[in-house]
């Protein structure tokens, strides 16, 4: 799903199609945490004014998944599983000093999905990797929890971004 499947995340291949004129025919996703960024990105201008303001990376830029009890494959997420936060620690920190140096802004650092930032705010006790952290709900709990209130979020976002 998403970055697994187009590289880049919170972004699934209908939207960057669609939105940002990428097309990808080897498959086609459907990403729900998607559908809430892009209509952040377009409230906030759309993709060219966003993303020439924002550089979107995962802490961890590698996708893992598990198999549930129905015996599906499923995405899971590095925080989740405390032995594999530890398995991919020194992977996270080089890829994050790999992307630093890509020379984006350290001052802030846009943190979406609180577990997501707890382990970002330890890494970044440790190595000074940015200024400051401000955390934001994840999109798929906004999505999938918060539906009605999508529009809250996004103007909540928005006035926090600018």
């Amino acid at each position: 799903l998403g970055a697994g499947a187009t590289g880049i995340p919170f972004t699934d291949t209908k939207r960057l199609s669609d939105i940002c004129g990428i097309v990808s025919t080897s498959m086609i996703t459907h990403e729900p945490s998607s559908v809430f960024i892009y209509e952040l990105i377009e409230e906030f201008g759309g993709p060219g004014a966003f993303y020439d303001a924002f550089y979107i990376s995962s802490v961890c830029p590698l996708g893992f998944i598990v198999q549930n009890q129905k015996g599906n494959w499923v995405n899971c997420n590095y925080y989740d599983y405390p032995d594999l936060f530890l398995a991919v620690r020194d992977f996270i920190i080089d890829s994050l000093k790999k992307q630093i140096g890509f020379g984006v802004d350290r001052s802030v650092c846009y943190v979406l999905g609180k577990k997501n930032a707890r382990y970002l705010e330890a890494i970044n006790r440790e190595y000074h990797f940015f200024d400051s952290l401000i955390t934001f709900d994840h999109p798929r709990y906004i999505v999938q929890y918060n539906s009605k209130q999508i529009n809250t979020y996004i103007a909540d976002f928005i006035a926090r971004l600018k």
